[in-house]
């Protein structure tokens, strides 16, 4: 599932190639049709992203919201685009650039109404200007859940996935497995301010980039283009600092992955 930095880059370029001037919108697929023709030659105003929620907003009020999931993807052309392949979900269409949308777990018209009733049920985005990591630290102190559980917990903290969760708690020496309560504030304000820059240079880059340059070395990363990692998707592999077995566990329904000598 794309992590929070992937739907602002997709709510910038979005934005970049769309607002101002108005789109067409279908669904080759047929499934949002109807919401395709509430919104298709109306002025596309601004994206805007809380989480892994990215809102299309139109100049006349719709707002199509889209929960990528675990199988959305968004495809993009220049004009004029090539015909549909596959189930396309929703083709939107400006002067220059096309893209379209195949897979999402939500793909809805709605009205700022519901829009707020989205956004009040999440967490505070790290990558959003007006965050407020002081909901987040309120949700976990009082919570005996496990901070692993927590992080992926999207009313807790919008916008962090499996890859993130487990770098920030080994950057920060915290177990996963440790309760919520158990957490200082002292350890919650540094995890948020490194979340907050490593997800920024997420948003920058385009990848989960997480180990520091002096440990950026050694065994390689877990798959082909990635950058290494100090503990995701490495379960028996010797951790980069301390030199002790990575280990997987599933909690929540989700792997996680830590390392038992440096995150005791």
């Amino acid at each position: 599932m794309p992590e929070g930095h992937t739907l602002h880059r997709l709510g910038r370029l979005h934005h970049r190639r769309f607002a101002g001037a108005p789109v067409v919108v279908t669904s080759p697929q047929g499934r949002f049709a109807d919401g395709a023709k509430r919104v298709t030659g109306q002025v596309f105003a601004r994206a805007s992203v809380w989480g892994k929620h990215l809102f299309h907003h139109y100049a006349h009020g719709p707002i199509v919201h889209i929960h990528l999931g675990l199988y959305g993807t968004f495809a993009e052309q220049r004009t004029p685009m090539s015909e549909p392949v596959g189930q396309v979900r929703m083709r939107l269409l400006g002067a220059d650039y096309g893209t379209d949308l195949r897979g999402p777990a939500a793909c809805e018209v709605v009205d700022e109404l519901q829009v707020a009733d989205i956004i009040a049920r999440l967490g505070p985005d790290p990558l959003r200007k007006d965050a407020d990591p002081g909901l987040a630290w309120k949700r976990i102190t009082k919570s005996r859940r496990s901070i692993g559980g927590l992080l992926l917990d999207q009313s807790v903290i919008a916008g962090v996935g499996n890859v993130y969760r487990a770098e920030l708690l080994f950057r920060h020496r915290i177990a996963p497995q440790r309760p919520g309560t158990s957490l200082d504030e002292a350890e919650f304000d540094s995890a948020w301010a490194d979340l907050v820059a490593l997800m920024k240079v997420g948003l920058r880059t385009g990848k989960i980039i997480v180990v520091r340059p002096e440990h950026d070395h050694g065994a390689p990363s877990y798959g082909p283009g990635k950058p290494r990692t100090y503990v995701y998707r490495r379960a028996g592999d010797p951790c980069r600092i301390c030199g002790d077995t990575v280990r997987t566990a599933v909690m929540e329904g989700r792997n996680v992955f830590w390392c038992p000598g440096c995150q005791r």
